[in-house]
This record gives structure tokens, C-alpha cells and sequence, in this order.
């Protein structure tokens, strides 16, 4: 059946094409039977216009061409206007879909903006109301009520300073009392360096550190009893006669520490307040804020690691606290 219906197309095209072709030839013909028939030499004006009336008149009313039943001439006028129709609306639609793209875009950030200018009208209405408040209510306060009333928040400003200096000094020394110490003991023993080793248990700094710097398994109760005698003297200090050379009088009538942990958390708090006390009474004057210290131990390497103190240049039997607050102000 397909076979049948292309043989059929096939025949109808051939002969659409050959009766294209006898108009074209009989065209032809006519064209050179005009040819021929005129008169040789130039036309004057006149003439020429009366020969291209003459044509038209004769275009005119000849009976335009018209394929004969059948032809599929006009199927093909009509796809091709077809096609092009359709290949026109797609470039059209791909161009107002490009364009709707934009338009969207750019509404998208109309309503960004929109959007932002909403929230800012917001915010500054608010403040303005604000300071409306504000404005009018201190109308209504004298001078001498609102010296008062500033008087009043500053000394409320100042307690609630203390309040958190003081809150601050409590965690501070509970973190040497419970995290710090135990580090700096294990640091005093020979093992790794405050930082290295994160956590450690005082129980087990009896038994000591290898000479690679990790705990002992075992050890021995008195041995390890005595070595801990030795450095809680080394960090607090003998009884003797130059038991306040470092420290002053007042720090002697503390209790004397138990343990390892017990004097660096004591030894750390110490060196703490001296530094700060140091820096405090110097007002200004760097040569005054030094701290004298007994020997490098393992809470002044730490802090000096830290980069909270610092070595005088000249003697590093002396140490001050960086002063940050200045750096700041600067």
C-alpha cells in the first residue's frame, strides 16, 4: 500500500514538473516571437511607453496560470509558506522566552531591593520613634535628675564590672586548680610540654615519665613521694630563712601545698597576681612592671610561651605582663 502511494507522489510530481516546464517553454517562445517581430533601431520615448502599456494591458487581462487539477504545485506552495511560517514563530518564541528570562531576573531583584528598602523604612521608623521617646521624655527630666540618673548607671556599670571581674578571677584560678596544674607538674617531671599533652590525671604523676616523655607504668610510692617533696619545695620554697625572698610575707602565711598540683596551681596563681599587680602600680613605666622570679619553671615557660609575658631583654631572671590594653588603646 505504501508502495503504491509513493509510486502515485512520485508520478504526480513528475508531472507538475513537466507542466512547468511547457509554460516556461511556451513563455520562452512567446517572449522571442516578441523579440523577433520588433523593429529594429531605437524607440523614442513615446514609443517605449506605449510598448510597456501594451504589456501590462496584455498581462492583465490574460488569464493568470493555474495548475491543473491534480498538480500538487499548490501542496508545495503551502508547505514551504508553511515551514517558513513555523520556522519564523520559533525563533520568535526563543526570542520571547530570552526576553521573559530577563524580565524575570529583573523582577526578582526589584523585589530584592523592594524588599530591603521595606525593612530599612522598618528599622529607621523605629528609631526614629525612638528618639521621639527618648527626645520627649528627657524633656521632662531636670539637670540635677539626669546627673543623677547617669551617676546611677555608671556606679551599676562598675558593680557589674566587678561582678564579672570577679567571676573571671574564679574560673581562671578553678582552670589552673583543675586543668592547668596538672600539665605544668607533668612538665616539671620531664614529660611533654603544656599543650602536648591535653589531659593527664594527677594520680598518675607518681609513677613519673620515661626519658621519651610518657607515663610510667609502675613506680615507687616513697621514691615518687620524695621527688613530689622536692619540687612542691622547688615551687613554694623551703621553710628556711629565704622562704620569703621571692614571695612576699603575706604569701608565706598561706597554706603550705600538699602536692605537685597543689604548689603549680599555687605557684601559677602567684605569678598571676604579681604580674598584674606589677603592671597595675608601673602606670606606664615598663621598667617597673618586671617581675623578679626564682627559677625558669615550667608556669613561667608556659606563660612566655603563650605570649601572655614576656623576658625583660637584659635579664631573664625577670618577666612582665604584655601589656594589651595599650597596644589597643594605641
Amino acid at each position: 500500500m505504501a508502495s503504491f502511494e509513493d509510486r502515485a507522489y512520485t508520478n504526480s510530481l513528475e508531472y507538475t514538473l513537466k507542466e512547468l516546464r511547457r509554460e516556461l517553454r511556451e513563455r520562452e517562445q512567446h517572449l522571442a516571437e516578441l523579440r523577433a517581430s520588433q523593429e529594429e533601431g531605437i524607440l523614442s520615448p513615446i514609443a517605449q511607453v506605449q510598448v510597456i502599456t501594451a504589456a501590462f494591458n496584455e498581462v492583465t487581462n490574460a488569464e493568470p496560470f493555474v495548475p491543473m487539477a491534480g498538480s500538487l504545485l499548490p501542496s508545495l506552495l503551502a508547505m514551504r509558506k508553511t515551514h517558513t511560517i513555523i520556522a519564523e514563530s520559533n525563533a520568535l518564541a526563543k526570542e520571547q522566552a530570552k526576553e521573559q528570562e530577563a524580565q524575570n531576573r529583573q523582577l526578582e531583584a526589584d523585589r530584592a531591593t523592594l524588599k530591603d528598602q521595606n525593612l530599612i523604612h522598618e528599622a529607621l521608623s523605629a528609631r526614629i520613634a525612638s528618639l521621639q521617646e527618648e527626645l520627649s521624655s528627657n524633656a521632662e527630666v531636670t539637670r540635677g535628675d539626669a546627673v543623677n540618673e547617669k551617676r546611677a548607671e555608671l556606679k551599676q556599670k562598675a558593680k557589674d564590672f566587678s561582678r564579672r571581674k570577679r567571676q573571671l578571677m574564679i574560673d581562671l584560678l578553678g582552670f589552673m586548680e583543675r586543668e592547668l596544674a596538672p600539665l605544668l607538674v607533668a612538665e616539671e617531671m620531664g614529660g611533654p610540654v603544656v599543650g602536648d599533652l591535653m589531659d593527664v590525671d594527677a594520680r598518675d604523676l607518681a609513677a613519673g615519665f620515661t626519658a621519651q616523655g610518657k607515663l610510667k607504668k609502675t613506680g615507687k610510692a616513697d621514691a615518687g613521694r620524695d621527688k613530689s617533696q622536692r619540687r612542691i619545695d622547688e615551687i613554694w620554697g623551703n621553710t628556711g630563712d629565704d622562704a620569703g625572698s621571692r614571695r612576699p610575707n603575706v604569701d608565706n602565711q598561706r597554706r603550705r601545698p600538699l602536692n605537685d598540683v597543689e604548689a603549680a596551681a599555687e605557684e601559677m596563681r602567684w605569678l598571676t597576681e604579681q604580674l598584674l599587680n606589677k603592671l597595675t602600680e608601673a602606670g606606664g613605666n615598663t621598667e617597673d612592671s618586671y617581675v623578679t622570679i626564682g627559677r625558669e619553671s615550667a608556669a613561667v615557660r608556659f606563660l612566655i610561651r603563650s605570649k601572655v609575658a614576656q623576658y625583660h631583654p637584659r635579664d631573664i631572671s625577670r618577666i612582665k605582663l604584655i601589656d594589651f590594653g595599650r597596644e589597643l588603646e594605641e
